[in-house]
C-alpha cells in the first residue's frame, strides 16, 4: 500500500474489498475517496480529523448525504443516535479512552448505505485497526459480508473497549471501598469524585449506545440484512451489560461516598469525644490552680511547707479519679 500524499491534518483510508479481493489506500482526497463508491465491491472510508467544511459539503452531495447529517458529523458534541434517510443509515457513538488517569469521550460518526461506510472519528484509536486487520484475512467472515456487518465490527469494537474501560473502573472503586473501609483516608474524597466523574462520562456514552444498538437490531430495513440482525442483537445484549456495570459502579461508588463519610462523622466524634473528656478533667484542676492563684494572705494550706504537694496530690487524685469514673462508664 502507497500513500498518494502525506497525511498532514486529515488521514483519509480507503478499504475496497470483496471476498476474494482486497484493496487498500491511503492519505486520498476525502472527495476522490467517494469515486470507489462506484464499484461492485464494500467499500470503507475512514476519516481520522476535522474535515474542512467544504470538503464535507462537496461529500455530502456526492453521496446523497443530508445536509443535517453532514451537520451532526462536524458538531462533536451530539448525543448518541441513529437516524435512516433512505438510501443510507447514519449512527452516531461515543468512543471512550483512557487519558491522564481519567476517562475522555470523543464523536465517532458512520454513515452507510448499500456498499459502502464512511466513517468519522477525530482521533486514530487502534481498536479500527484490528477490523482492519480482520479484512485483510481472506478466511474471515467480514469479507463475504456487507456494509452492514462492518457496521457491526465497528460498534462491538467500540463496545468492547466499554466493558475494558468499566472492568478498570469497577476494579479503582473496589480498590478505593477496602481503603475507606481500613481507614478514613482524607484525600479519598478527592479520588471518589474523580471516578464519579469517569462515570458519569461512561454513562453518557454507553447508555445512549444502548438505544443506538436496540434501534439496528430491531430496525426493517432494506440496508440491515436478515442474517446480521443477530449479530447487531448481540451487541445492543453486550451494551447493556456495560450499562448495568455502569450502573452497579456508581451505586457501589455512592455507598463508598457515604461509608467514608460515615468514617469521617465518626473520627470527628472520636477526636471530639477525646477532647471534652481532657477538657472535663482540666476543669475542677482549673478551679483548684485559680483558687490558689487569687494571692489573698490568709488561705488554707498555702504557709504550710507541704501545700504545694499537697495540691498537687490532690490534683492527681482527682484526675485519676475521674479517669476511673469514665473508664467504669465505658466512655473510653
Amino acid at each position: 500500500m502507497q500513500p498518494e500524499k502525506s497525511c498532514e491534518k486529515l488521514s483519509i483510508r480507503v478499504i475496497d474489498y470483496t471476498k476474494d479481493h482486497l484493496e487498500e489506500r491511503e492519505c486520498i482526497e476525502l472527495t476522490r475517496a467517494w469515486s470507489w463508491i462506484s464499484r461492485q465491491t464494500v467499500t470503507w472510508i475512514d476519516v481520522v480529523g476535522v474535515p474542512e467544511h467544504d470538503e464535507l459539503v462537496e461529500l455530502g452531495r456526492q453521496a446523497g448525504i443530508h445536509p443535517l447529517t453532514m451537520e451532526d458529523i462536524t458538531v462533536p458534541d451530539q448525543r448518541p443516535k441513529m437516524e435512516e434517510f433512505g438510501s443510507y443509515l447514519a449512527v452516531i457513538v461515543r468512543m471512550l479512552s483512557v487519558e491522564g488517569g481519567g476517562i475522555a469521550s470523543e464523536q465517532v460518526s458512520m454513515v452507510f448505505g448499500e456498499n459502502y461506510v464512511i466513517t468519522f472519528r477525530e482521533q486514530p484509536f487502534h481498536i479500527f485497526d484490528k477490523v482492519r486487520e480482520k479484512l485483510h484475512n481472506e478466511q474471515s467472515a467480514l469479507r463475504s459480508a456487507g456494509p452492514d456487518f462492518l457496521v457491526y465490527m465497528l460498534l462491538d469494537a467500540i463496545v468492547s473497549v466499554y466493558l475494558a474501560i468499566l472492568d478498570q473502573v469497577d476494579d479503582r472503586v473496589e480498590d478505593l471501598q477496602g481503603e475507606v473501609l481500613a481507614f478514613a483516608d482524607p484525600l479519598a474524597l478527592k479520588r471518589i469524585y474523580a471516578l464519579k466523574e469517569d462515570l458519569v462520562a461512561i454513562r453518557r456514552a454507553v447508555v445512549p449506545a444502548r438505544e443506538v444498538l436496540g434501534s439496528l437490531a430491531s430496525r426493517e430495513s432494506s440496508l440491515i440484512r436478515k442474517e446480521t440482525v443477530p449479530y447487531f442483537r448481540d451487541a445492543y445484549d453486550r451494551c447493556i451489560q456495560a450499562a448495568e456495570i455502569a450502573e452497579f459502579s456508581r451505586d457501589t461508588l455512592a455507598g463508598v461516598m457515604d461509608l467514608h463519610t460515615s468514617n469521617q462523622s465518626n473520627r470527628l466524634a472520636e477526636i471530639t469525644k477525646f477532647l471534652t473528656i481532657i477538657a472535663t478533667i482540666f476543669i475542677p484542676l482549673s478551679f483548684i490552680a485559680g483558687f490558689y492563684g487569687m494571692n489573698f494572705p490568709n488561705m488554707p494550706i498555702v504557709n504550710s511547707p507541704f501545700g504545694f504537694t499537697s495540691l498537687l496530690l490532690l490534683m492527681i487524685g482527682i484526675a485519676a479519679v475521674m479517669l476511673l469514673y469514665f473508664r467504669t462508664k465505658r466512655w473510653i
